[in-house]
């Protein structure tokens, strides 16, 4: 008698595999991973199509499901150049070609590698499609994490929360900060993913999904933001502008000044007509005297500021270069009261490489001469950003510092109840000062406090705590803004909670990565069992 051996396949772990047709070909893949790019730049200001950035994140989605860590990674690459290299674009202005298409090449690496990781985790997310929303809200939240932090401090331009200006998931800054925005928006881009590959197979899922998406994005209306509840406070911004032409350098830095001032004296004749509410508290932005008013040689400048408080009755915080320590410099705001006393300062803590300082010069100068034009390289400040200027504790931010979440976060830990930017864009373009604009809302938001941001060129203006952008200048122009706020008093939970919303949904990446890469070896095993 013969026996027979019928071989049996161990089908609880056998690999997942894709229909017919399920994998995008290659042509329509490198589509979508162009197509989000493209998408993810219109979802900024200036464009500001804020629901394109979902959009952006489900065609990237898409391009690299199913494909191979370094395919998926090549695809990544082409989405964050596409988008990067335009976003980007303004920094040309001041670092020239190479520098602007370092940085965008190098913030595009972690787009791509984010996009590398969404393609190793596809075996996960074909056995268990509902992770992907999850998985994808989660990926890009930790790339930003660390997008943030490295190089250098890191660089937080072009995070998704900073396209959410108009939309309703802004409110979510209140609960988790930035980085709940961002997951929120990159979970909307899952669920449009999932609905779009279930498109024909599965129609009702599909619909369901969309539906899903649809409550997903009105839910933000639901989100409470805070209500500063403290007595109000008037508060006058003033952009002076900047000469353009015809002034060397010294010369220059004195109009900078002088505008300011004259803007600032014009004001205080209005008030003194009835025709301008008297301020509280007066805001000049970065820059506004890149003369050290506090050093015997500038006598000049300090007298000129000292006449603009006195004429208008309040103090004025002001942003200002300061001489020293050595050949160095700070860059600085400072509470110029009437009279001519100074009541403290605030002192950059995050200035910008290649910008402010300058590591690795000589590795630097090989791609752009114009690392010398940085000669008194600046030094950080200690100190978190709090100043009291009349009757308000302002949290300073000064310039990029407000991209930062820790930078913004422990003015309002450490007492502050009004935010306040002062930022110097005359060397960028009304897209960059929109972009810093969009980051001023989402503070304000999340953390419950009115904020303002003045400009010595535009864009400057009011944020309100629940991010409505108010009294906007125009760019390259002289203009006074005077609003009254309300000082706040309470704390969001996103400013009670701090990193802990990151941390956690930088910990259900690395748990996302780690799950799939499991799944991946039993997979491999079973295969070589065959």
């Amino acid at each position: 008698m013969t026996t027979v051996e019928v071989a049996t396949t161990p089908t609880e772990v056998a690999p997942p595999r894709a229909p017919s047709g399920a994998v995008l070909p290659r042509w329509l893949a490198v589509a979508a991973a162009l197509g989000a790019g493209e998408a993810l730049l219109v979802a900024f200001p200036t464009y500001g199509l804020w629901w394109c950035a979902p959009i952006g994140v489900a065609l990237l989605a898409l391009a690299v499901h199913r494909r191979g860590f370094w395919a998926g990674t090549g695809l990544g690459a082409l989405t964050g150049l596409t988008w990067y290299v335009m976003l980007l674009s303004w920094t040309r202005i001041v670092g020239g070609t190479a520098p602007w298409l370092i940085l965008s090449l190098l913030e595009a690496g972690f787009v791509a590698l984010m996009a590398g990781a969404a393609a190793w985790c596809s075996p996960l997310v074909d056995r268990y499609r509902w992770t992907w929303p999850l998985l994808t809200g989660a990926l890009w939240t930790t790339q930003e994490a660390l997008r943030d932090r490295v190089p250098f401090g890191g660089f937080p331009w072009g995070r998704l929360a900073f396209s959410q200006g108009d939309s309703p998931l802004l409110r979510y800054a209140a609960v988790g900060g930035a980085p709940l925005v961002t997951f929120v928006v990159a979970l909307a881009g899952g669920l449009l993913a999932w609905a779009l590959w279930s498109g024909l197979r599965s129609p009702v899922r599909a619909g369901a999904l969309l539906a899903g998406l649809v409550v997903l994005g009105l839910s933000g209306l639901a989100v409470p933001t805070g209500t500063p509840a403290g007595p109000p406070v008037t508060v006058a911004i003033v952009q002076g502008n900047v000469p353009r032409l015809g002034l060397e350098f010294n010369a220059q830095r004195r109009a900078v000044l002088d505008n300011h001032v004259d803007a600032t004296l014009a004001l205080a004749a209005q008030v003194r007509q009835g025709t301008a509410s008297q301020p509280d508290l007066v805001v000049w932005p970065e820059n506004a005297s890149d003369i050290d008013p506090l050093i015997d040689q500038d006598a000049d400048a300090r007298a000129l500021i000292t006449e603009a408080a006195d004429a208008i009755g309040a103090p004025i915080l002001l942003g200002a270069v300061l001489v020293g320590p050595g050949d160095h410099a700070r860059n600085a705001s400072l509470v110029w009261l009437p009279g001519g006393a100074v009541a403290s300062q605030y002192v950059k803590r995050h200035p910008v490489p290649f910008a402010e300082y300058m590591p690795l010069r000589p590795v630097a100068r090989l791609v752009s001469d114009r690392v010398d034009l940085v000669r008194s390289e600046f030094v950080p400040g200690d100190r978190p950003g709090i100043l009291t200027a009349g009757p308000a504790r302002v949290g300073i931010a000064i310039c990029f510092e407000v991209a930062y979440d820790d930078l913004v976060r422990d003015t309002v830990t450490g007492g502050a109840d009004l935010l306040a930017v002062q930022t110097n864009n005359a060397d960028f373009t009304p897209a960059e000062a929109g972009q810093q604009l969009a980051m001023v809302r989402l503070r304000a938001v999340e953390h419950g406090r009115d904020a303002l941001m003045v400009s010595t060129v535009g864009i400057s203006g009011f944020a309100t705590a629940d991010g409505r952008a108010t009294d906007l200048t125009g760019f390259n122009t002289r203009a006074v803004r005077v609003r009254q706020l309300r000082l706040g008093t309470d704390r969001t939970l996103a400013t009670a909670v701090g990193t802990a919303p990151e941390d956690m949904l930088v910990g259900l990446g690395v748990l996302g990565l780690a799950a799939a890469t499991l799944l991946r070896r039993r997979i491999r095993q079973t295969r070589e069992e065959l």
